[in-house]
């Protein structure tokens, strides 16, 4: 006997920023893979490049980099969820400027303004969206991820100055979301990849990665797409506040 309406367990539902490639896009194909429903939201449109069912549908098109519109941000989710609850929130989005040439941009090269805009996307937002719709991660008992970095515990090659601050900022971050919100049943976590095969790998990191990564090889943006989907389930029930490696060895 198939089981009543009321019997069948709620879609669980994601949502996820800087969801357009790479390691945003790995995670979209996998959490959707696994009956989860994804709202997404980055600056671009919803890209053909990055397509699953429901995907045009559930595809908010906002800038992080505008504080403006965490509000309006917060304010279409709940609207598209309807009552329902919010079972994860997954905040992937970030930017890295570079030099002309695609070097590094150091302290010294980088104007106020280009770190404010930085650390709206890359650290502001995900404490702001959280902060918006707690009540709805709240009610579900549900998870965040922060997507850090190994540039944020090290001087990087190829990651800039406040790049590497926001990313140190948002560890901080995560550690403080995991001591308030584990009171109310909310785990907060935060992945740190390293070197992940992606359409932004600066030049010269495949040389630094046999050199500095004992598994001598790229990551590859699934592997970083399984570990959160483990964050966001119920196997990850008592992991809280940790920052997971994801680095083929380099941080040792």
């Amino acid at each position: 006997m198939a089981p009543c309406q009321s019997q069948q367990i709620a879609q669980p539902t994601l949502l996820l920023t800087g969801a357009s490639r790479g390691i945003g896009h790995a995670t979209v194909k996998l959490f959707h893979h696994r009956g989860w429903r994804v709202l997404t939201v980055s600056r671009a449109s919803f890209s053909s490049e990055c397509a699953w069912v429901g995907g045009v549908d559930d595809h908010i098109t906002a800038d992080l980099a505008n504080p403006s519109s965490y509000e309006l941000i917060a304010a279409e989710v709940r609207r598209r969820l309807g009552g329902a609850k919010l079972a994860a929130i997954i905040n992937n989005a970030a930017i890295s400027p570079k030099l002309a040439n695609g070097s590094r941009k150091g302290v010294s090269m980088t104007a106020y303004e280009e770190w404010l805009s930085l650390f709206n996307v890359n650290l502001f937002s995900a404490a702001m969206i959280v902060r918006l719709l707690l009540p709805e991660l709240r009610i579900a008992q549900g998870a965040i991820v922060n997507v850090t970095s190994i540039a944020g515990s090290r001087v990087h090659p190829f990651a800039g100055a406040a790049y590497a601050c926001s990313k140190a900022a948002l560890a901080a971050l995560t550690r403080e979301q995991a001591f308030e919100f584990g009171p109310m049943g909310i785990r907060a976590n935060a992945i740190a990849p390293g070197e992940i095969d992606t359409s932004i790998l600066s030049p010269g990191t495949e040389a630094m990665v046999q050199a500095n990564v004992p598994m001598g090889r790229l990551g590859d943006a699934t592997e970083i797409a399984g570990v959160m989907f483990f964050l966001c389930s119920n196997r990850a029930s008592y992991v809280n506040g940790a920052e997971i490696d994801v680095n083929g060895g380099q941080h040792v």
